[in-house]
């Protein structure tokens, strides 16, 4: 029977048999080679915390262990030498994420000089404390935030001093293959836990795609609209030019009112960019006015009382559509997950400058629903789950449109989404303003930490 052999890369799986053409190998070769370059050129994983909380608890942690074991430890070679070799271990924990190559360089390449000074100096037992293992958090770091180049050079490292110190300690085969089961384990949970966040994360960014197509559409209905009203009023125009001027100056009057609100339109979603050339159907623009229809056809579910103050048939198509969308996805919600939920309330008010939605509920928290998903340490809440994105593409269209919304639990129970959107619809991004609001929805139900706060 013809021997099989596998190896399984991130990408592809090649499978190479005793039985195969010689002409296969250079194959496999070229197919090694592509990803090895693909290792080594992967970049650093983004936005690594600098230090947050735990930092500094695994820090004290580590200080007060090498403290206690300093003191009370017997036959430690070298005991002034061993303790502060080990508070500097402790101490590039701080650096494991914003420099996980250099700490691993330091930590492990500093072993490799220690472990020549003890094959130099004849030492019976290894320079150094037993709570120097804190340095095994800095391999986690490096494949869970480091580069592939900083992955490949310092597992190289990190093997070098494994392979020294069993040579020189001469061991049983049972404990170089726990060490070494040891010395991997942190670099294998660190590599699962980036795959799972880049997996996240791309769902996220399809999920944005998917949010802005949907604001091309609207786009593209939205101009189609006004552009056939202008062409309408400039065709009429040049008819009366000739027998009623004055006529002719009301419809060219008109066509300049239409075109300042399409431009209006195209500069409220001008962000809003379509991936695909592919037609569209026309169809009317969800409104403020058809959430009336919206609370009036639900079938099932707590009854939905709704608000409506200021002068809502005047907004702009763009934050129209946005206050429908909201108020939607939001009583949907709602419906879902907000066990023992009496009634919706739903209040809608539009100023002069901004509109404003707050949409609650009286309801207990659900186990869990499709709606909010946790990605790279961040939880937008309640309703925390696999398969949908609803209020994260809410959030992405009120920041397209120059708004915010925000999710929570309310204080006397229930759960509020409230939203605010600039009533011309203008864009108004700022760096940073999207990171804040992911960190403000990113507290949990119980008041906890923010996004970054999450991660290691």
């Amino acid at each position: 029977m013809a021997a099989v052999f596998s190896f399984s890369w991130p990408v592809k799986t090649v499978v190479l048999s005793a039985d195969a053409p010689r002409r296969s190998l250079p194959s496999m070769n070229r197919v090694l080679r592509d990803e090895l370059r693909a290792l080594w050129t992967e970049p650093r994983a983004p936005d690594a915390p600098v230090r947050v909380w735990r930092d500094w608890l695994l820090l004290a942690a580590g200080l007060l262990a090498t403290a206690l074991e300093g003191v009370f430890r017997a036959e430690v070679t070298w005991r002034p030498f061993s303790v502060l070799v080990t508070v500097g271990l402790c101490l590039t924990t701080l650096w494991r994420r914003t420099r996980p190559l250099e700490m691993v360089l330091l930590a492990f390449g500093g072993g490799i000089v220690l472990a020549l000074i003890d094959l130099a100096a004849g030492h019976a037992r290894p320079i150094g404390l037993y709570a120097g293992s804190v340095i095994l958090v800095l391999v986690y770091a490096l494949t869970r935030w480091g580069s592939g180049r900083d992955i490949v050079l310092g597992s190289a490292v990190v093997l070098a001093l494994f392979a020294l110190s069993t040579v020189l300690e001469r061991g049983p085969v049972s404990d170089v293959v726990g060490g070494l089961s040891v010395l991997t384990f942190p670099g294998a949970l660190g590599a699962m836990v980036r795959l799972r966040s880049t997996s996240r994360r791309r769902e996220l960014e399809t999920m944005r795609a998917r949010e802005r197509e949907s604001l091309a559409r609207e786009l593209h209905d939205t101009v189609a609209h006004h552009v056939s009203s202008i062409v309408v009023r400039a065709q009429a125009g040049r008819v009366l030019a000739g027998a009623d001027p004055t006529s002719a100056v009301q419809s060219l009057a008109g066509v300049e009112e239409e075109g300042a609100r399409t431009l209006e339109a195209m500069r409220a979603m001008v962000t809003a960019l379509r991936e695909d050339g592919a037609g569209v159907d026309l169809a009317p623009l969800p409104a403020v006015a058809d959430l009336r229809r919206l609370a009036g056809e639900r079938g099932s579910g707590p009854p939905v009382d709704l608000h409506v103050e200021g002068t809502v048939e005047t907004l702009p198509a763009p934050i129209a559509s946005a206050v429908f969308r909201i108020v939607q996805e939001s009583v949907t919600n709602a419906t879902r997950h907000a066990t023992g939920a009496t009634v919706i309330r739903v209040d809608v008010a539009a100023g002069e400058s901004r509109v404003r939605v707050d949409v609650r509920d009286d309801g207990k928290p659900a186990s869990g629903g499709p709606d909010v998903a946790a990605v790279a340490g961040e939880d937008l809440g309640r309703r925390a789950g696999r398969g949908g994105y609803g209020l994260r593409g809410l959030r992405e269209r009120a920041a397209l449109l120059g708004g915010t919304l925000r999710a929570g639990p309310r204080a006397g129970g229930g759960w509020l989404v409230e939203a605010e959107l600039p009533r011309d619809g203008v864009p108004q991004r700022r760096d940073g303003q999207e990171r804040e609001g992911q960190q403000r929805d990113g507290q949990n139900r119980n008041g906890g930490q923010t996004g970054h706060g999450r991660e290691y």
